[in-house]
C-alpha cells in the first residue's frame, strides 16, 4: 500500500498511470516534449513504452510548471498534460474528497483507498471506487488524441471571450449514448448540465458556400459591432452571428428576436424552476434569386480548376449563379472553428476562403476589347469602313518599340467588328493610342470598372482602373505611352473582379442600362406572412449611339461563329450567343520568349476568361467566368458558359462532340 500525503501527490500518480497507458498505445520511438511559455524547451526521444513514465517524471522535476506532451513518431499526440489536468480536476474531484491513499497492485489499475477514514474496505466498495477511477482515466485518455486537444483549445477560447454569467458548451452534438452516460454520472460534474439547443446546419455542405456564407461564435470584434448598432438586448443569449455572405449581409433579418427566461438557481448554479418566460421570434425567410440547378451545374463545371463565375439576369440584375472555387464547408464554423482547422484553410495556396467572385482581382485580358471598341466608336474613332492591315505587330510611334499580336504573321485586313471577333491585338494597340489613356479610363469607368457593383454582400473589391493621376500618386512616376498600349488589351495595371465583368457585359446586353446586381428575390416576415419584393435599381443609363452598340454586338456574336475565337463554344447551339474570350498573363514573359504552358509551373500559366450573353437578340442571361491558370478563354472558360446557357435556355445539358475538340480548335484561335 502506498500512502499519499497530498492530493497533488495523488494526482501525479494518477497522471503517471495514465501516461503509462498512453505510452503502450504509441508507435515507437516517441518524443517527450517540454513546452514552456509557448515554446519548446526540450525534447527527448524514448524507444520503449516502459521508459516513458520515468523520462516524463524526470523532465517534470527538471522543468517545474512546464507542460509536457508525448508525441508518436507519426506526429500523433498521445498525451497532453494540460488536457489531463483539466480532466483530472473535473473527473477525480469527487474521489479526492473521499481519501488520500492509493493502492498499487501488480497487473491492476490504481485503486483509491479510504484507510485513513476506515479500518477496512470491502471488495465490493473497492471495486466501485476502481470503476470510478477507470472512468475518470478513460475521460482523460479521450484528451490524448488531437481532436480532444483541439476542443480544449476551443473551450478555453470561448471561456476567455465569455462573461462569468454565460453558460459555456463543453461538448455539442452529443449522441444518445454520450448523453445517457453523462446523465448516469451527473453528480460528479457540478455546474454541468445537458441542454437542448438549435444549431444552424448547411445540408449541402460546401455548395454555394461563398454565396451563403456561414455563422460563427460572436467574438470581441462582433461585440463592438453589436454595441455600435444598438443590438445588445437582442443578442443576450445569442452566441453566433453571420460572418460571410448572405448570413452576414442579412443578419438583422435572419436573426429574429431573442426570447428570455427568468430562472431560479441554487448555490451551485443549477436550475431549479422557471419563473417567467418570453418566447423567441424566428427571423425572416429569405428567397434567393439563385437557380440552384444552374448553380450546381456551374460549380461542377469547374472540376479541378480554381476560379469564379457570376451569371446575371440583365433585365433585372438578379444573380442566377455565384461561384467561387475552391469553396469550404460552412458547417466547420458552426459553434466555432478550431484554430488548427482555420489555419489549414487560411494558409492553403488555393485560398478556399477567398471569395473570388467579388474579391478576386484579375487583369481582364481581351474581355476588355468590346468596351474599348465602343469607347472608340463613341469618340468617332475607327468607324467602318476604316480598317488596318495587320502585320502581326504594332510599332509605338517615335520609338521603334514593337508589341506583338497573338498571331505571329497577322490577321490581314481587319476592321473594328473583325477585331473583336478574332481578338486582333494589333488593331487595339493603335486604337488605344488614338483614344489616349484619359478618354479610355473615363469611358471604362462608366461600365463600373474601378468601383464596386453594390451587390448585397459585404467586402466587395473595387478593382483598379489606372490613370496618369493614379500612377503619379501610387508610384511617383509619369504615365508612359506604352502603358496605354497594353491597357487597351486588358493588361498592365488594370484589375477587375468577375462581378464587375458580369455587370459590364450585362450592361451591353441591356443596351446601356446598368442595373445593380442582387442576390435575393424576396424577404418573408414569418410572423405576419408579408412578403417584401425588390424593384430594379438602376445605377446609370449609358446612352450609346445605336449604330455603335450594334457594331460591338455584331463582333461579339461572331466570336462564337466559325472564324471566331470561341467557335467551338457556339457550335451546334440552337440560339445565338454573344461573347468575348480573354487570356490574362500571370507572370511577365521575357522579350522574344515563347509561351509554353507545358514547361511552366501550373500556377504561372495564363488565366482564362470568358464573358457572354444569350440569346443575343433578347438576352436573359449574362455570364462572366475566370478560370485561374486555365490557359485560353475559349477552350477552358467558354465550355463552362455553354453548359450554363444550355441549361438556362433549353433546360438541358447538351453533351456535344465539340466539347472534346475545344482545345485543338483553340490552338488556331488565341486572344
Amino acid at each position: 500500500m502506498k500512502y499519499f500525503k497530498s492530493h497533488s501527490e495523488f494526482l501525479n500518480e494518477a497522471k503517471l498511470s495514465a501516461i503509462h497507458k498512453a505510452a503502450k498505445k504509441g508507435s515507437y520511438p516517441v518524443t517527450v516534449v517540454v513546452v514552456s511559455n509557448g515554446s519548446v524547451t526540450k525534447q527527448e526521444i524514448v524507444n520503449t513504452p516502459a521508459a516513458v513514465p520515468a523520462v516524463f517524471n524526470e523532465l517534470q522535476k527538471e522543468y517545474p510548471g512546464a507542460t509536457i506532451n508525448i508525441e508518436s513518431k507519426t506526429g500523433e499526440t498521445l498525451f497532453v498534460e494540460s488536457v489531463l489536468n483539466e480532466k483530472l480536476a473535473r473527473g477525480l474531484k469527487p474521489l479526492l474528497k473521499l481519501g488520500t491513499t492509493i493502492t498499487k497492485k501488480a497487473g491492476e489499475d490504481a485503486l483509491l483507498d479510504l484507510s485513513d477514514k476506515f479500518d477496512s474496505i470491502d471488495d465490493e466498495y473497492a471495486g466501485t471506487i476502481a470503476s470510478h477511477l477507470d472512468m475518470a482515466i478513460e475521460l482523460m485518455q479521450d484528451g490524448y488524441a488531437g481532436d480532444a486537444t483541439k476542443k480544449l483549445k476551443q473551450f478555453k477560447k470561448i471561456l476567455k471571450e465569455s462573461s462569468s454569467l454565460d453558460s459555456i458548451p463543453i461538448k455539442t452534438h452529443l449522441s444518445e449514448t454520450e448523453a445517457a452516460r453523462f446523465a448516469a454520472n451527473k453528480l460528479q460534474f457540478e455546474g454541468v448540465e445537458i441542454k437542448s439547443r438549435l444549431f444552424r446546419r448547411y445540408p449541402k455542405g460546401a455548395f454555394a458556400s461563398h454565396l451563403i456564407g456561414h455563422i460563427n461564435r460572436i467574438n470581441e470584434e462582433d461585440k463592438e459591432v453589436i454595441k455600435k448598432l444598438g443590438w445588445q438586448q437582442n443578442y443576450k443569449g445569442t452566441d453566433s452571428i453571420g460572418k460571410l455572405g448572405i448570413e452576414k449581409y442579412y443578419e438583422a433579418k435572419l436573426h429574429g428576436t431573442t426570447g428570455f427566461q427568468e430562472v431560479e438557481i441554487d448555490a451551485n448554479g443549477n436550475s431549479i424552476r422557471i419563473l417567467n418566460s418570453t418566447p423567441s421570434i424566428e427571423g425572416d425567410a429569405i428567397t434567393l434569386s439563385i437557380d440552384s440547378n444552374l448553380q450546381e451545374i456551374a460549380e461542377n463545371a469547374f472540376n479541378k480548376y480554381r476560379g469564379a463565375l457570376v451569371a446575371l439576369n440583365p433585365k433585372n440584375g438578379e444573380v442566377l449563379a455565384f461561384v467561387s472555387r475552391p469553396n469550404f464547408d460552412p458547417n466547420q464554423f458552426v459553434g466555432g472553428i478550431d484554430v488548427d482547422e482555420w489555419k489549414v484553410l487560411n494558409d492553403s495556396l488555393d485560398k478556399p476562403m477567398l471569395n473570388r467572385a467579388i474579391n478576386g482581382l484579375y487583369p481582364p485580358g481581351s474581355t476588355i476589347k468590346p468596351f474599348v471598341a465602343l469607347a472608340a466608336l463613341e469618340n468617332d474613332i475607327r468607324k467602318p469602313p476604316f480598317n488596318i492591315k495587320d502585320p502581326g505587330f504594332f510599332t509605338l510611334p517615335n520609338s521603334g518599340h514593337t508589341y506583338k499580336d497573338w498571331k505571329p504573321y497577322g490577321h490581314g485586313v481587319v476592321d473594328i467588328v473583325m477585331a473583336i471577333t478574332i481578338s486582333c491585338d494589333t488593331f487595339f494597340y493603335g486604337l488605344g493610342i488614338e483614344l489616349g489613356i484619359k478618354k479610355l479610363s473615363e469611358f471604362l469607368s462608366r461600365f463600373g470598372f474601378g468601383e464596386t457593383t453594390h451587390i448585397d454582400m459585404f467586402g466587395e473589391n473595387a478593382g483598379l482602373l489606372p490613370s496618369p493621376e493614379w500612377k503619379q500618386k501610387r508610384y511617383k512616376q509619369p504615365w508612359y505611352l506604352g502603358e496605354t498600349v497594353i491597357t487597351s488589351i486588358g493588361q498592365g495595371y488594370t484589375l477587375v473582379t468577375p462581378m464587375q465583368l458580369a455587370q459590364a457585359v450585362a450592361t451591353i446586353a441591356n443596351g446601356g442600362l446598368m442595373i445593380q446586381p442582387r442576390l435575393i428575390q424576396s424577404i418573408k416576415n414569418n410572423q405576419t406572412g408579408k412578403i417584401e419584393t425588390f424593384k430594379n435599381k438602376i445605377i446609370r443609363e449609358l446612352h450609346f449611339k445605336p449604330e455603335n452598340l450594334a457594331l460591338v454586338k455584331e463582333g461579339m456574336m461572331n466570336v462564337t461563329e466559325p472564324g471566331g475565337t470561341a467557335a467551338s463554344v457556339g457550335a451546334g447551339a440552337s440560339y445565338k450567343m454573344a461573347a468575348k474570350t480573354g487570356t490574362a498573363q500571370v507572370v511577365e514573359m521575357k522579350r522574344n520568349q515563347k509561351y509554353d504552358p507545358n514547361r511552366m509551373n501550373e500556377r504561372h500559366r495564363d488565366h482564362a476568361l470568358f464573358i457572354a450573353y444569350a440569346p443575343a437578340e433578347d438576352p436573359t442571361i449574362a455570364v462572366a467566368i475566370i478560370v485561374e491558370n486555365g490557359g485560353h478563354g475559349g477552350s477552358t472558360a467558354g465550355p463552362i458558359a455553354r453548359k450554363l446557357m444550355d441549361y438556362h435556355l433549353l433546360k438541358k445539358i447538351a453533351v456535344r462532340k465539340e466539347d472534346n475538340k475545344a482545345a485543338s480548335l483553340e490552338s488556331e484561335y488565341h486572344d
